[in-house]
């Protein structure tokens, strides 16, 4: 008597107000697998959705492997749910910046994303819990949240909307006291911003982190003191490192950040509001994601 082998079986989160309105993202996913003899389960996100729920449909499909289509919001729902689990997490990117997918390496474009959803390797990663927010990729207080906050605020999505709202911030956002302590030493200085770097850049591209690492037991503190326009657009399309003098990295597994004032504070791209304490600590291979196979291993 042989055993029949189980059909791998993958259920897919899809969030319905990501990618183009005029395609249903669940019709797509169910056209890629019509052939395929993998099993698949479909559970689109309702207006209002929480952690719960979506625990409630992994847990009674039992899927082999949970795949979050939509962007970074998406894909921190579902890692909340499987956070410390064995279970690995597929990223298919139909968000505005699909930031951790560009870091994963996943394809941006849709079928691509499919097939390493259902053939990658799992990898396990770190996160940061920051101020009881889990956060995959970046956090940060000051300019970018700023900047989130206003983008958040206008009609429309894209890089034209993004550059409206990253204009807006260049002139209206001011400099925040911080103050936080790495190993020995104590920071007390203005900054325009300061990053919880779980990963390298943004999903703009822009490189924030360069010598970051998603599977090593840090995060990277990264301390903005000043900035121009002329800066950054220098830093962004010819990619040289920053000026020193106007930027710090710091290496920590935990940190406290304060601030004088209230600042804007966000977490994966989403805005939360003003704080002025900023609290992380590293979670050591929090979450199993799956990442395109390497030439060696196919």
């Amino acid at each position: 008597m042989t055993n029949k082998q189980t059909k791998l079986r993958l259920l897919f989160v899809v969030n319905r107000g990501s990618g183009d309105k005029d395609t249903s993202l669940s019709e797509q996913i169910i056209n890629f697998f019509s052939d395929s003899d993998i099993a698949i389960e479909i559970f689109e996100l309702p207006r209002k959705c929480n952690v719960e729920q979506v625990t409630k449909a992994i847990q009674k499909i039992k899927a082999d492997r949970v795949i979050a289509v939509g962007g970074d919001g998406t894909l921190k729902l579902v890692a909340e749910c499987l956070l410390n689990t064995e279970i690995p997490i597929g990223v298919i990117p139909a968000g505005s910046a699909n930031g951790m997918a560009k870091e994963l390496g996943i394809p941006l474009n849709f079928e691509e994303a499919l097939a390493v959803a259902a053939n990658g390797t799992p990898k396990k990663i770190h996160a940061t819990m920051v101020n009881d927010e889990l956060c995959i990729h970046l956090s940060d207080i000051g300019f970018n949240a700023y900047l989130v906050k206003k983008f958040d605020e206008l009609p429309t999505r894209g890089m034209l909307t993004y550059a409206k709202s990253a204009w807006h911030a260049f002139w209206n956002h001011r400099k925040m006291q911080v103050q936080f302590k790495v190993a020995d030493r104590q920071i007390k200085t203005k900054a325009a911003m300061v990053v919880i770097a779980n990963a390298t850049k943004y999903g703009t591209g822009f490189n924030i982190n360069p010598d970051g690492k998603l599977d090593d037991d840090v995060f990277e503190i990264i301390l903005i003191k000043e900035y121009d326009v002329m800066e950054i657009l220098k830093i962004w399309i010819s990619k040289l490192p920053w000026n020193p003098k106007k930027i710090e990295s710091f290496h920590a597994s935990e940190v406290q950040i304060t601030t004088k004032y209230k600042a804007h504070f966000q977490v994966d791209g989403e805005y939360l509001g003003k704080t002025n304490k900023v609290e992380a600590k590293i979670l050591p291979n929090a979450i199993n994601v799956i990442v395109p196979l390497v030439d060696n291993e196919t």
